[in-house]
Parts: structure tokens; sequence; C-alpha cells
């Protein structure tokens, strides 16, 4: 982990975790009103193979049902992509109904949280807090939430594919073979990547990594690179291995994975993982949006697109920012990216820098950053407490008088 891909902001109220797979964009730009649909390559309402021709929901669907893993992309902010998941279920679903559905949402810690929801002991309120959604995923639950009552109403077993963040940052950091075994918790050494996918991985790794995309040429050799891909790659093997997992289940049943598209596109992430672990009939499947030039449209992209409207994203207030992209970590707030001309960049706070008190109070939520950024009045202060490596300093905001 589909990263991929967006810069968000603090004052959107979604702050969403950087995913290799995601190529999430909130507003879909292309798609504001006004704008024409781009249909020519991928029709709205329409099955398309790239690189060859229009196909019927029968032959996606009647093909699908024949593979062991059925993969289902995503932008994960876009409710579109979720309504066309949900599409995609209930058709497989009406042909397999022995079927599993696997969740990048979820770290495989909250499986007994999935277990008793599918089992109807939680409501969903319950189910949000008990899966601590606000801190392993964030993004607006409303666009999820039919996928699960789908599950839950039909019995589905939900499988947690993903890893905690911490390994994650862990391994970027220190490499995998830095990492103990109870660490790992059985997640595997990953297949090696392909020289396409470290191609397909620099532009990513230098777009939001500021302190290496101006250094001019970077090789695929460059250990801070390497260990970029490390860090990817483990979060496609552990959902690799999850969803193989589910395969051994008595009937062997349909294994379906919701997942961002960049975990998924041209078979780089989990389904070169699949393939390592001797799983190759696996279904790749994305939705497209009307808006997205056809330029990118080329084949092996995916075995077939849906064609789906453009997403209007709702008008939000203006509201302060202060321009950073981060994360919830077990002391504070971790700063992944800087935005470009921010009061962050102004005011000195750097990647890696991880925020513990924001206006004198601990940071514990991520809530606790965005309220107070957004209560700061034009032309007032925001005093910062960070911690970077082992020193604590403390970083004054300024905003200014005008928004």
């Amino acid at each position: 982990m589909t990263i991929s891909r967006c810069v968000l902001h603090i004052g959107i109220l979604s702050i969403v975790l950087l995913v290799l797979g995601t190529e999430l964009n909130v507003a879909h730009a292309e798609g504001n009103s006004g704008n024409k649909e781009k249909s020519e390559c991928v029709p709205v309402a329409s099955w398309v193979v790239p690189g060859g021709k229009k196909v019927s929901d029968t032959e996606v669907i009647s093909r699908a049902v024949n593979q062991s893993v059925v993969l289902l992309g995503e932008e994960h902010a876009n409710p579109e992509h979720h309504r066309w998941q949900l599409q995609m279920l209930v058709s497989l679903y009406t042909l397999h109904p022995d079927m599993v559905i696997g969740f990048e949402m979820f770290p495989r810690r909250v499986q007994n949280v999935l277990d008793q929801w599918v089992a109807g002991e939680f409501s969903v309120a319950e189910f949000l807090v008990a899966v601590d959604w606000k801190h392993v995923w964030s993004t607006d639950a409303s666009a999820y939430l039919p996928l699960f009552h789908f599950a839950r109403m039909n019995r589905i077993p939900m499988v947690a594919l993903n890893i905690d963040v911490h390994l994650r940052q862990e391994i970027s950091l220190k490499g995998f073979d830095s990492i103990s075994d109870d660490k790992l918790k059985g997640v595997t050494r990953p297949a090696v990547p392909s020289v396409a996918y470290l191609d397909y991985l620099m532009p990513i790794y230098k777009k939001h990594d500021r302190d290496n995309k101006d250094k001019g040429e970077i090789s695929r050799d460059d250990l801070d690179f390497q260990r970029f891909v490390g860090g990817q790659q483990l979060w496609d093997r552990s959902m690799a291995q999850a969803l193989h997992s589910a395969l051994s289940r008595p009937g062997r049943p349909l294994v379906v994975g919701i997942m961002g598209a960049g975990h998924i596109k041209y078979g780089y992430g989990v389904p070169h993982q699949l393939k390592d672990l001797g799983i190759e009939d696996v279904a790749m499947f994305l939705p497209w949006d009307g808006s997205k030039a056809c330029e990118h449209f080329v084949p092996g992209i995916a075995d077939a697109v849906f064609g789906v409207a453009s997403y209007i994203a709702p008008h939000v207030p203006h509201r302060q920012r202060l321009g950073i992209r981060f994360e919830m970590v077990q002391n504070g707030a971790l700063v992944l990216q800087i935005e470009k001309g921010s009061i962050a960049e102004a005011s000195g706070i750097k990647n890696g820098d991880t925020i513990t008190d924001i206006a004198g109070l601990e940071v514990k939520q991520i809530n606790d950053v965005v309220e107070a950024v957004q209560r700061q009045a034009p032309g007032t202060w925001l005093p910062l407490r960070v911690k970077r490596g082992g020193e604590t300093i403390e970083i004054i905001a300024k905003f200014p008088a005008v928004m």
C-alpha cells in the first residue's frame, strides 16, 4: 500500500493514510460541475478490457467467480467506487455465495471484532469504536458501511488484511531484516519486486518525500528508496497472505479483496505476492472515473474496468489548515508530508517530526490536531511541541491575518 498520490490538508475533515495503492483524489477536480465526461475509452455503466473492447456484466462476473481471488480496487474517499464495489459483491454473491471478503481498512489485531460484527453482536457505533476506525482508517465510514452491512446481512466472513502502521514505519526505516519474527507476526519476506514495479514506485517516492524529490536522479539502489519499497511490499505481502489463508477455509470459498487501486494495478502489488504464494488465478477489477484521461487506460492495468460517474466532492467551508499530512502514532501525530508553501513549512516543521502537544494540550487523537488548527483565528500563533529524533523542540505556527 493502492501511494495512492494526493496532498491532504487538515482543513479537509478526512485525514487519510498515505497508501501506495490508493491514488486518492478527494476533489476529483476534473469532475467538477461544467466539465464533460471523458467517456470515449470507458463509458459510464460499461465494462471495458484495457487495450481491448467492451464486455458484458455476464462475461466479467462469470470469469470472476471461477477465480480463486477477486480484487476490487478503489480510491478511498470516492463514494462512487464503494457503490461499484457493493454492486460487484452482490453480483459475485449471487453466483458464488460461499464467499469471504477481505478489507485493507482493518489491521489484523481487530479480526475478532470483525467476527463479532458479522455475527450481529455490535451496533454500528460500537463496531466503529471497537475497530478504532478513526485511527486505523479515518475515511468517512458511511462510504464503507454498506459493504460491512452486506457482509453482516449474509453472514459472509470479513477478514482483516492489514498490518499496523507502526510495523510499516519500522520496516521502511530499518529494513525487513532488522525486524524480529515476533514483531512480523507471521508476515513472510515479500517476493522480489519487478523492475517495472520499482519504476512505478520511484515517482511516488519522490513526490511524497520532500527531502529526496529535489535531489535529482535517484537510483533504484538508493537505500532510502529500497526501504520505501520494502514498506510497500510488506503491505502487499501481508494482504496477500491473509487472502491466501482465507482460501484454506472449508469449501475453498471465493475470496474477494477490497483495497486501494495501487495495490492492484498492473499486478505489481498484491497479485505479484499472491503468485509467489502459489495463487495465480486472480481477477483484477477497477472502477474508472469518467473524468480520467484515456492516456492512463493502458493494457495490463487491470483485467477489466467499469465506468463510473465523476465524483464531485461536497463543498467544504474554508478553514484554517496547517498544510501537513500525518497519521497517529503512539506518542502523537507523525508528520508524513509537508505542503510546499504551507504554514507548516514556514514554521519549520519537518517530515518525520512527531507533534506531541498542540496549544498546550497532549495530542492523543486526530481531532486534537484538526480542531486546534481550525479554531485558530487569522493572525494568531499556535504553539506546538515536536519530537525530532531524540530532541524535543518548541515550534510556533503563525497563521496569516488574511485567509
